[in-house]
Order: C-alpha cells, then structure tokens, then sequence
C-alpha cells in the first residue's frame, strides 16, 4: 500500500530525518561530515532556506 502524501507545514518548519540502510554508517570519517556540511551550505545558499539546528551521527542525521 502505497504512503500518503505529507501535508505542507503551515509553519514552513520541517524535521528531516535521513539514516543509513539498515542502520548502516552513512559517516565514516570526519572528511565525510565536513563534505555533508559543505554540501549543505551550498544548497542552503542557492535555495535560501533557514537551517535552526541539526545533529549529525554516525548512522543518521536530523535536520530542523
């Protein structure tokens, strides 16, 4: 069955989550969580969209 589509935020404020499959390190090194910084500041460059905080593991990430 498929999921049913989310409802847009009336705050616009969103919680994302992304984790590894199966639980698996998506951050092997410290290289890596500099490069997901990287990556992120870019977009939110480009996008212009706020980030209020985030938390950055081994094995998931959580985005706010």
């Amino acid at each position: 069955m498929p999921r049913i589509n989310r409802q847009a935020s009336n705050t616009k404020v969103y919680h994302i989550i992304l984790r590894g499959i199966d639980k698996q390190d998506i951050f092997l090194n410290e290289k890596d969580y500099s490069k997901f910084l990287e990556i992120i500041k870019e977009s939110k460059e480009k996008f212009e969209y706020d980030i209020y905080s985030y938390c950055l593991m081994n094995n998931h990430i959580h985005i706010v």
